[in-house]
Formats: C-alpha cells, sequence, structure tokens
C-alpha cells in the first residue's frame, strides 16, 4: 500500500514537470508572437502617421509629448473613459475605442497636427477645470469639462472635429 501510495506521488510529479515543460515554450511563444504584433502594429501606425517617436511597443509621443497616442487599451479598460488624469482624450470609436490620443495645452490646437482631424467620436476630460471643445472648422460641435468629463458617442458628429480649444481655468 505504501509502495502504491508513493508511486501515485511520483507519477503525480513526473505529470507536473512534463506539464510545466510543455506549456512554458507555447505561453513564452504566445508572448513573443503579441510583441511582435504590437510592434508590426506601431510600425503601421507609424507609416500612416508619421512624425512620432514611439516611446514603447504601445504608445506613440507627438510634439515633443504635447500628444501622445496610445494604441491599444490596456487589459480590462474596454469601454471605460480612462483618460490619464491631467489630460483630455479622444478617441478613434464610440465607447473610448481606440486608438487614443491625448492633449493636456491650453488654447486652440488643430488635429491635423498629428493627423487625427476627422477621428474623433468619443472623448474624456479628466483634469481639474477647464473645459475643452470640439470644433469643425468653425462650428462648435460639442464640449467636455470638468463639469461634464465624458461623451461616450460624439454622434451626430463623429469625425467632424478638425481642432480642439481648451479653456484653463
Amino acid at each position: 500500500m505504501v509502495s502504491a501510495i508513493r508511486f501515485r506521488a511520483a507519477l503525480a510529479a513526473v505529470l507536473a514537470c512534463a506539464l510545466v515543460v510543455v506549456t512554458t515554450p507555447a505561453s513564452a511563444w504566445a508572448a513573443v508572437r503579441d510583441r511582435a504584433a504590437a510592434r508590426e502594429e506601431l510600425r503601421q501606425y507609424l507609416a500612416a502617421h508619421p512624425g512620432g517617436t514611439p516611446i514603447n511597443d504601445n504608445e506613440i509621443s507627438y510634439g515633443g509629448g504635447a500628444l501622445v497616442v496610445t494604441l491599444r487599451a490596456p487589459v480590462g479598460t474596454y469601454g471605460v473613459a480612462d483618460c490619464p488624469l491631467g489630460w483630455f482624450c479622444f478617441y478613434e470609436w464610440p465607447n473610448y475605442g481606440y486608438p487614443r490620443g491625448r492633449l493636456s495645452d491650453c488654447g486652440r490646437q488643430g488635429l491635423f497636427t498629428w493627423q487625427w482631424q476627422y477621428r474623433i467620436e468619443s472623448a474624456h476630460y479628466n483634469l481639474g477645470s477647464g473645459s475643452v471643445s470640439f470644433y469643425y472648422y468653425g462650428t462648435r460641435l460639442f464640449d467636455v469639462g470638468a463639469a461634464n468629463r465624458v461623451r461616450s458617442d460624439a454622434s451626430p458628429y463623429r469625425n467632424w472635429a478638425n481642432y480642439v480649444e481648451r479653456r484653463c481655468v
């Protein structure tokens, strides 16, 4: 009986080791594959929107950090307004769908500077005061600000904005 228990324990240990050996290369390969896919996405984004400097595999800085583009949402944040504190963000898709651009400067800023004109479908304002208006030439489309932080869908003005104006208070 004791030898049967020892045999089962030894067999369980061998199977556990075999499982580790079999699964580790697959998960390591998946991580390498995911990183390669992220780098390819970054390369393609920069080819379509030149002038940026990669910060990491998921973020690109434009204008010396004036605009930061994040290509993919962090795990678990899909459909959530997730603009970092101290920025206002705009998203390429409704319900905060990525890519996401973020700015913080006051005053008027042409979105064409970073090739973000006609791409905004939702927005989030995460600053303590002030507001930002989204414009199509001289027409004010919508606002987000300290009093009204989110707009999950810019409809009926999806993909219209070509500049923003932030009022700092």
